[in-house]
């Protein structure tokens, strides 16, 4: 499996720490950038690059930060087949649900929320989580992917 990483400003020392973690529990990492500190950029330049590799390549996992995560998850959406997930702090089983439930292949990290450990805690269990494969989930996760197709209880 194949991580790639990705940050603004306000999630860059973060993101530097995860990258550390992950190389040396021996994964593969692609960082996409910020690749330094730039206080004036814009965290849309790098997770679209993310989102667009995760996009395309079945297996693979995207690992986002900002002040929130929240702009970034929001901006990871857009693309199809994406489904990022925010873990700002609380309880971890939102991450873990987070994949096995809905299948997320981005997580995207509040960096101005949680301290280094709770994040590198959150990635561990991210990604050692797998999708339960449960046919409910399956539904659901097709019916985001058909948004075109607007059905069951909603009447317009």
């Amino acid at each position: 499996m194949k991580i790639y990483l990705a940050a603004d400003h306000a999630g860059f020392a973060l993101k530097e720490q995860i990258k550390n973690h992950l190389k040396e529990r021996g994964l593969v990492v692609e960082d996409q950038g910020a690749y330094a500190l730039e206080p004036e950029d814009d965290y849309t330049d790098y997770v679209k690059i993310v989102a667009k590799l995760v996009q395309g390549k079945s297996g693979s996992r995207g690992i986002i930060l900002g002040g929130s995560g929240q702009g970034e998850a929001i901006c990871a959406n857009r693309f199809a087949g994406v489904r990022a997930a925010v873990y700002y702090g609380g309880s971890p089983d939102i991450v873990e649900l987070s994949r096995a439930h809905n299948d997320a292949n981005i997580l995207s990290l509040g960096a101005r929320f949680v301290s280094p450990g709770e994040a590198i805690q959150a990635v561990d269990l991210w990604l050692s989580t797998d999708f339960s494969g449960e046919e409910r989930h399956l539904r659901r996760i097709n019916g985001i992917d058909d948004m075109d197709n607007v059905g069951g209880a909603l009447k317009y």
